[in-house]
């Protein structure tokens, strides 16, 4: 179960690295016009619209790159079935479609007085949730379309028929399938809508509070790689919340914010008839900036402080490419692994640390918002949208929650002993010594490393990698050697289950997975 949901959120990944993209376009249109959405610079318009193309369009995005990251060879007829699979679900279950079926007026509906029994009736029924951006659609087609891959990529058919054999039979297979599901959502969605939307309330009624706990759970969830499942709900349009979204869409966001009549059609808090946008959407990521620019870094600090001084040399450059990715990028999993399972305490207090960020940041109001984390690069970028409210006073809580963080990693090392890189753990005697291989290794030594002590290539029963980490599948888990993989100067190993092992090797997994998968073909 933990491994499929894990492969999951590694299809998910797939999606999530185009975002940059978009939100970098995007930003830079904002920067050049703030206010006018690209009406009054051409450069702008061109830059902003291309960054749409892209976040308008997410359903299809994540629909091809669950398919085609679930199947088992990825290959682009999944990708197809994918996005044939999504778009049979639009068509048959968007708002249009089942007025029809439901022998609705839509037309009717929109001069009713939206209080009334009638269009709240239709509304709780999440019909108009359905689009491009649906999330959960999207997750129900790339399953479909990956297992319809899986399932019919070798399938032969009669000699009458065998055109249609193998990978051409996939996405026929998907579509007809997919009008299967669209019969099962029929009855499914509006009863799972109307407990995600409750639940959605639910979180944006708590105001601050909430946003805290979204933090919390969002940093337990990261060894596990469920924490993508979590941000859906908060990031992106599955239940309304869509901060991500809103946030990127700055000048229209706060438009639609004064046409809206509802708390339905409320992007943010909806109070004494008014839609209220401004310091409050993005308030589900504002809260990450202290913590990734600033508040590991200093925990990276204070884990190089109180390294072993033979030790220090090399921790040093582990702590400072760590601190480097997390200040940059918001890329924090090099750091978090570093210490997340030899001194779980630390990683408990971080969690707390962020949940009381994000509530802090949404009760002050002060929001900032990323097309893919919360680093540098996204909060310059975001600093001139609209709905950017007070960004600048993350950066003042950044700077305290840097001493913060370091205060508490350095005195709970040094009262508990606890056991972050640097600190007793290589006790294999002095024969490892100077074993690891140098930072300018290229990656097919690195590879080599990996392999070697993961039992050899004939130990390696399957193989992938996600934004930072090799996700290695072994036959035989005796054969796995801990020590021998960190001789290659990865962040960290762990080991999901008995014969799962994720290697935590940073932002360049992927060359270290092309060599390792060369090396093993």
């Amino acid at each position: 179960m933990m491994e499929s949901l894990q492969k999951l959120g590694k299809a998910l990944m797939g999606a999530v690295t185009v975002m940059p993209v978009a939100a970098l376009l995007m930003g830079i249109g904002y920067w050049i016009d703030p206010t006018g959405w690209g009406a009054n610079n051409l450069l702008a318009a061109v830059l902003i619209k291309s960054g749409g193309a892209v976040l308008d369009n997410l359903g299809y995005i994540f629909a091809v790159a669950i398919a085609f990251g679930l199947a088992k060879d990825s290959n682009g007829a999944a990708a197809l079935s994918g996005f044939l699979s999504f778009q049979t679900l639009l068509v048959l279950l968007n708002a249009d479609t089942v007025a029809g079926f439901k022998n609705v007026d839509l037309a009717a509906l929109a001069t009713m007085d939206p209080q009334s029994q009638e269009v709240l009736d239709w509304v709780s029924q999440g019909w108009g949730a359905v689009g491009p951006k649906n999330v959960l659609f999207v997750i129900a087609a790339g399953l479909l379309a990956a297992w319809c891959y899986n399932k019919f990529h070798r399938t032969t058919l009669p000699d009458f028929l065998a055109f249609f054999s193998g990978r051409r039979l996939v996405p026929i297979m998907a579509s007809v399938l997919s009008i299967v599901l669209a019969l099962v959502l029929y009855f499914v969605w509006p009863l799972l809508y109307s407990l995600l939307f409750n639940f959605g309330e639910w979180i944006q009624g708590l105001g601050a509070l909430g946003a805290g706990l979204y933090g919390f759970a969002n940093r337990l969830l990261i060894p596990t790689g469920l924490h993508h499942a979590l941000n859906q709900i908060f990031w992106f349009d599955v239940v309304g919340i869509n901060d991500i979204g809103n946030f990127l869409g700055g000048s229209a966001t706060i438009e639609a914010a004064k046409a809206a009549t509802d708390a339905s059609s409320c992007a943010g808090n909806w109070v004494n008839g008014t839609c209220e946008v401004v310091g409050v959407v993005g308030r589900y990521q504002a809260g990450f900036f202290p913590i990734m620019m600033f508040g590991l870094v200093g925990a990276a600090l204070a884990i190089y402080m109180t390294a072993d001084p033979s030790k220090k040399k090399v921790v040093g450059s582990l702590m400072a490419a760590g601190a480097l990715a997390s200040f940059f990028t918001g890329v924090t999993e090099p750091l978090e692994f570093s210490f997340m399972f030899v001194a779980p305490m630390l990683y408990l207090v971080h969690a707390v640390l962020t949940g009381i960020s994000l509530a802090i940041a949404a009760a002050m109001h002060w929001t900032a918002g990323f097309g893919f984390s919360a680093g540098f690069v996204d909060m310059v970028l975001s600093a001139r949208n609209p709905l950017a409210n007070k960004w600048y006073m993350l950066l003042v809580m950044g700077v305290v929650y840097f001493f913060v963080y370091f205060g508490i990693f350095y005195f709970l090392i040094k009262k508990f002993n606890l056991k972050t890189p640097g600190r007793g753990e290589d006790e294999e005697t002095e024969e490892n010594e100077g074993a690891i291989l140098a930072s300018d290794s290229d990656y097919a030594v690195m590879a080599s490393q990996i392999l070697k002590g993961l039992g050899g290539k004939e130990d390696i029963a399957s193989l992938d990698y996600c934004a930072t980490r090799l996700r290695v599948v072994v036959a035989d888990p005796a054969l796995v050697d801990e020590p021998e993989i960190k001789k290659a100067g990865v962040s960290g190993v762990i080991r999901p289950s008995q014969k799962s092992v994720q290697v935590i090797v940073g932002p360049q997994v992927q060359f270290v997975f092309d060599e390792a998968t060369a090396q093993t073909s």
